[in-house]
């Protein structure tokens, strides 16, 4: 399967976000038992929990023997985090491609999936690539997807090439305006969501060293 570049995700990494000059860092005094607050939704730390066990359980269901599976582990250590990046973006994105006025139809992931699936030679490798490329468990996939598909509307509706430097800004300015509007705030112990120099938006880690966050696999993912 092609590599998918996957708007709403790959352009706004925590390394990128990292290595850029910080103009906002945003609150991090989420409401206890939250992951995360977006707006009036919040995101339990249960949640969160629940969406890594996924991941776990079906990289154990799709990694037969035990080495193979614990180097996925050992390449995924910041994988909570990474998670909860991704679903505090993917609410973000929401609101931006709410702002303007974009609509993602369940057409529109079917069309997508039976696409990608082609590609994939079939629903199993696409489960599987969407796994191991991005930690988007099958559960996850159409949830993913209408993501996917609301980051390339919104591009659209903006006029935003994202192949060049200005699309890109206009597309994350819009996702930046969104983030203020919802005031993103996250648990300490998973960093801060801060706005870069460049208008991008994402997790950072923040001055708590003495905090760290340790994820194990639920019971079943650990049953061959």
């Amino acid at each position: 399967m092609h590599r998918r570049r996957r708007i709403a995700v790959t352009l706004s990494t925590a390394a990128l976000l990292a290595a850029t000059p910080l103009l906002t860092a945003c609150g991090n005094d989420a409401r206890p038992g939250a992951a995360a607050v977006v707006g009036e939704q919040r995101i339990t730390v249960e949640q969160l929990e629940s969406r890594v066990n996924a991941v776990r359980a079906a990289q154990r269901a799709a990694i037969k023997d035990d080495e193979g599976y614990e180097r996925a582990l050992s390449g995924s250590g910041q994988l909570a985090r990474a998670t909860l990046h991704t679903m505090v973006l993917d609410r973000v994105l929401d609101r931006a491609v709410t702002n303007a006025g974009v609509e993602v139809s369940r057409k529109d992931v079917q069309q997508l999936r039976k696409g990608l699936a082609r590609q994939a030679g079939g629903e199993q490798g696409l489960r599987a690539a969407w796994l191991q490329q991005y930690n988007v468990p099958p559960s996850q996939l159409d949830a993913s997807l209408r993501t996917e598909i609301g980051a390339q509307k919104l591009s659209e509706r903006l006029g935003a090439d994202m192949n060049t430097e200005a699309g890109q800004k206009a597309f994350w300015k819009a996702l930046s305006k969104a983030s203020d509007e919802l005031d993103v705030r996250l648990n300490p112990r998973y960093g801060k969501w801060a706005v870069a120099e460049n208008g991008r938006v994402g997790r950072v880690d923040g001055s708590t060293p003495w905090v760290r966050t340790v994820t194990q696999p639920s019971p079943a993912a650990t049953v061959t």
